[in-house]
């Protein structure tokens, strides 16, 4: 028989989905600043030519002073050579990764770059053949071949309303083909970054197991990726290209500030939050819902070569093919949160999870 004191406990206490509210509120409009701050940026670049390292570390090298602000991971527990390297390491894959971002954005434009980042979610396919059972094999690859599918399509221009096969508009319109025809081989490079973007959180992970380690770790991971891209940006500035402005990098306050803040630091505590009491990684259909759902707002508020049907299509696919290649490790950490959550193990154990995505 239930004790009354747990009965009025219970009644008392929220619903599970109620007490989620706030932070799933928190969650959605830092994606959405950041989403805005990534919009700003491709509008600044692709209004002053400037160069996209040099903007990026002009955006990194504050941010990492903050964080290391924040952190102060010279204070408390000392760091072992075992989290230390992996982090510098996972700083020199930090500034690739931003590297190869920053071209895609200023190539392939927002709405590619953006859903390019979900293209880390291949890792779980990895994570099958390495770590997984057979039978979940032809599953993943079904979910990669649905990915890739996404992808092309983007590349051919079905987000765009000059391209969209679901576009009535006159094509004719010249004022509207505004965003050409890419093709994959462009679109390799949002691709290769998305990847990178994904091996940096599984390294992260991997060698972070509580969660204030993890953020003490991020700092340093943050100021060796800074230190990897001065180099690149120092090059970049003294040879430039003819598309750069000559090295020049004229100073838009909204850009730098918005691309510092929201786009490094909010965007960072947020998807910790996210991931550790909402239980919502980055390459999963949730986040990618979200994220569609600033996207949409952002290319109607800018004004932008945009085609609904043609993005909600894409979306639906790659969504889906998120799912199909995740679907070992959601099963993993469901399993793992019925057993565990009770007892508060469920972050320390889903954080050492092999290859998450």
């Amino acid at each position: 028989m239930m004790a009354p004191n747990r009965v009025s406990e219970d009644r008392a206490s929220p619903p599970h989905h109620l007490r989620h509210t706030p932070l799933q509120i928190i969650h959605i409009v830092a994606n959405f600043m950041r989403i805005w701050s990534i919009y700003s940026m491709y509008r600044y670049l692709s209004q002053t030519g400037a160069s996209v390292v040099l903007f990026l570390f002009a955006c990194l090298a504050p941010a990492s002073i903050l964080f290391l602000v924040l952190q102060k991971p010279w204070k408390g527990r000392p760091l072992s050579n075992t989290q230390v390297v992996p982090s510098i390491i996972n700083g020199c894959i930090t500034a690739l990764y931003l590297v190869l971002w920053g071209k895609g954005l200023k190539s392939c434009g927002p709405v590619r770059a953006i859903l390019g980042e979900y293209s880390g979610a291949v890792l779980g396919v990895l994570s099958a053949v390495l770590y997984g059972r057979r039978s979940h094999i032809w599953k993943k690859i079904g979910g990669l071949i649905a990915m890739l599918a996404s992808l092309y399509l983007l590349s051919e221009g079905w987000a765009t309303a000059t391209y969209s096969p679901f576009s009535w508009e006159d094509r004719d319109n010249s004022e509207a083909q505004t965003e050409p025809v890419l093709g994959m081989k462009q679109m390799l490079v949002p691709i290769f970054a998305g990847i990178l973007s994904a091996l940096r959180r599984v390294l992260a992970r991997r060698i972070s197991i509580k969660n204030q380690l993890k953020r003490r770790l991020h700092a340093l991971t943050i100021a060796s990726a800074t230190c990897f891209m001065f180099p690149i940006a120092m090059w970049d500035m003294i040879i430039g290209s003819p598309s750069d402005s000559n090295g020049k990098l004229p100073f838009s306050a909204w850009a730098f500030f918005s691309t510092i803040l929201f786009g490094n630091i909010v965007i960072f505590y947020a998807d910790s939050i996210a991931e550790e009491r909402l239980h919502m990684v980055f390459s999963s259909p949730r986040h990618l819902a979200v994220a569609g759902a600033c996207i949409i707002v952002m290319e109607i508020v800018y004004k932008m070569d945009f085609s609904l049907t043609g993005f909600m299509i894409c979306c639906l696919i790659l969504g889906f093919g998120i799912y199909e290649a995740t679907s070992l490790e959601r099963n993993r950490k469901d399993s793992i949160r019925n057993s565990d959550l009770s007892n508060g193990e469920f972050d320390d154990q889903i954080q050492m999870s092999p290859l998450p995505t």
